[in-house]
């Protein structure tokens, strides 16, 4: 079971971890508490389609600063997020065509409320997955 972590994590402000092999792990991204991402390198780029919900309509939409780009939207939820770029954006705007509202909006109903779910039960809550894919990126960046 998780437990508090002396410090937040550098990577994503994560409060809790396990502590093994003598050190803390963070439970949100995994990042080893302590270590620090090399300053010299850019921040990783993780891009994700994400699905908001605004009354009963949903934009799918893409981003590689969800945080930023979610704060600009009026929005009543975050449904979920899904690894992926403008590419993996297109194929839901064609795969949900016929709900299309206008622009990036379409109707939240039968198979994109379907696919909302199922990406949703795979991923997880939004932003642990956000915060796992980033933790992954700075992982893959130090090694």
């Amino acid at each position: 079971m998780p437990a508090s972590l002396p410090r937040p994590c550098r990577v994503c402000g994560g409060v809790t971890g396990d502590r093994l092999d003598d050190a803390w792990y963070c439970d949100r991204c995994g990042w080893r508490l302590g270590d620090a991402p090399d300053a010299d390198l850019p921040r990783p780029r993780v891009d994700v389609v994400y699905y908001l919900r605004f009354r009963d309509r949903v934009k799918i939409g893409t981003s590689a600063t969800p945080r930023r780009r979610l704060a600009a939207i009026m929005h009543d939820e975050l449904l979920a997020f899904e690894p992926g770029d403008r590419h993996v954006e297109h194929q839901r705007h064609v795969e949900f065509a016929d709900l299309r509202e206008g622009g990036e909006w379409f109707t939240l109903t039968g198979d994109l409320a379907t696919h909302i779910a199922d990406v949703r039960s795979r991923i997880g809550e939004p932003w642990a997955a956000y915060d796992r894919w980033l933790g992954d990126a700075y992982r893959r960046l130090s090694s």
